[in-house]
């Protein structure tokens, strides 16, 4: 009973962490503010990970108590865990995608709207990947009465086309936030580079600004001579 009630807490956990990220990276993306604090995607991927764990180590305790009682031809041969072993297995390795090239990506650049559109691409899909697979799996874990009733192609068949509809539209939402705030990431990254310059060059005095256009000059008419 206790490995079912930590099983779930941490599926939840996850799934309330990745929700909050996402609806706030959503509304950022509406506003088009550009969002400096990488430390939230950091506590994000630490939350995640570890939850990711904990869902392993007792996800199999389970299927080792089953397989104890039911013997693990039986139990394996249920296609709603072959589901949920696929889903998770997916979500494993998408989450290592994430962790080690997406996240990196997006603490660099700050935002979905400065990455390039390669980098934007793969962010979405693995955050489409993500998503979709940690609420399919809670789906598949609370489907008891879909166990030994379902084929695992059935079972299956939403998984894909969640996520391909997922990833459509919030490609076609970040497109929109793109050309709302005026122009392609390139842009945008260009701005932020030529930014820091300009307000460096407006809070100088005008003296400063005008003696560094041109050669200084000498208060004594002999010396200029002397130079030529």
């Amino acid at each position: 009973m206790m490995l079912v009630y930590f099983h779930l807490i941490a599926c939840c956990v996850a799934i309330g962490a990745i929700l909050i990220s996402d609806l706030g990276i959503l509304v950022r993306l509406y506003q088009g503010r550009i969002d400096k604090r990488a430390a939230n995607l950091q506590d994000l991927k630490r939350t995640v990970s570890g939850m990711l764990i904990i869902l392993w180590i007792t996800g199999l305790l389970l299927i080792g108590r089953d397989a104890v009682g039911d013997g693990w031809n039986y139990t394996l041969s249920n296609p709603k865990l072959q589901a949920k072993i696929i889903v998770v297995a997916l979500l494993t390795l998408n989450g290592i995608l994430l962790h080690c090239r997406v996240l990196p990506m997006m603490s660099k650049a700050s935002s979905l709207l400065k990455l390039a559109a390669g980098q934007r691409t793969w962010a979405i899909w693995a955050g489409a990947l993500s998503g979709v697979s940690w609420l399919y799996a809670a789906f598949l874990g609370v489907a008891r009465p879909l166990a030994w009733k379902t084929p695992l192609p059935n079972l299956m068949l939403a998984y894909p086309v969640l996520i391909v509809l997922t990833f459509a539209g919030m490609w076609a939402f970040t497109s929109w936030a793109v050309r709302k705030t005026g122009g392609s990431s390139e842009g945008l990254f260009m701005n932020s580079l030529i930014a820091p310059s300009d307000a460096t060059r407006r809070s100088q005095p005008n003296g400063k600004r005008q003696a560094a256009g041109r050669h200084p000059v000498s208060k004594n008419p002999a010396q200029d001579v002397a130079r030529f």
